[in-house]
């Protein structure tokens, strides 16, 4: 079976520093996967690396089969994202952001597919609503279904859950899980609450100073550390100090956006 996402030797530098450090790993299709780390760590280099927003120094990035750093365009027709801050227009209504999310992929316009996709995050009701009225939670639940437009094989989701509430945490990932068994799409997120990792994904991968240093199941992992939580394992292998902040969302946002232009 083919991997939805194959990792060899990934290598990004800056100058003197370097970012991530010849990592490799594989995630299977449907599987949910937990990318974690410390601030710091190369998490969202890596990120930006899948996504096409960096070049790689050096390695390779397969994403369903596609190879990142030759046919730019199949693979990000292969996946969705959600970031960590929101990225919808508060201007426009939640119909009206998924009609613009369409012209971006270059998608047809389906007005049955926004349709069901705002009826699986139970927004139909709202689709005519300006976004700037809805809560957090509902805004996060339309990025999802934006993010689905496009009939992505992956999904990648930088800390989706930051800042909402556990009920609406707990509502969102409801939504996820049914996702992948539902129509086998991977799911790649990256998260501080460690819990939710525990909780959610079927294998873990934790990254620190550029290097992964560990990947597998929670059980896994517990075992290897010899502790009785996610948390307490993250800490662990990783540390205690308090690490700096890596690029904010924002800059994250404009560089997706900057990612069409050539297009």
């Amino acid at each position: 079976m083919q991997k939805a996402i194959i990792v060899k030797n990934l290598t990004k530098k800056f100058k003197d520093f370097t970012a991530v450090d010849n990592i490799s790993f594989e995630v299977s299709p449907g599987e949910i996967f937990a990318f974690l780390g410390p601030n710091g760590a190369g998490k969202t280099t890596t990120i930006k690396m899948l996504t096409t927003l960096l070049h790689p120094t050096s390695g390779e990035i397969l994403l369903d089969g596609h190879d990142v750093n030759k046919d730019q365009d199949s693979a990000r027709k292969s996946f969705g994202i959600v970031f960590q801050d929101p990225s919808l227009d508060d201007e426009l209504t939640a119909y009206e952001n998924m009609k613009f999310h369409a012209m971006l992929y270059r998608v047809p316009s389906d007005t049955k597919k926004i349709k069901d996709l705002l009826e699986f995050v139970e927004l139909l009701d709202r689709k005519d609503a300006l976004v700037k009225t809805f809560s957090g939670g509902m805004k996060r639940r339309l990025e999802i279904a934006r993010g689905l437009l496009h009939h992505p094989k992956i999904f990648f989701l930088d800390e989706p859950t930051q800042g909402l509430d556990p009920q609406t945490r707990n509502h969102l990932w409801e939504y996820l899980i049914n996702l992948a068994k539902k129509d086998n799409i991977t799911i790649f997120f990256t998260t501080h609450y460690m819990e939710e990792a525990q909780n959610t994904a079927q294998k873990i991968a934790i990254i620190d100073h550029g290097k992964i240093i560990k990947v597998g199941t929670t059980e896994q992992i517990l075992k290897d550390t010899k502790t009785n939580s996610l948390e307490k394992a993250f800490l662990k292998l990783t540390g205690n100090s308090i690490r700096d902040e890596d690029a904010s969302g924002a800059d994250r946002m404009r560089q997706h956006r900057a990612m069409f232009r050539g297009r």
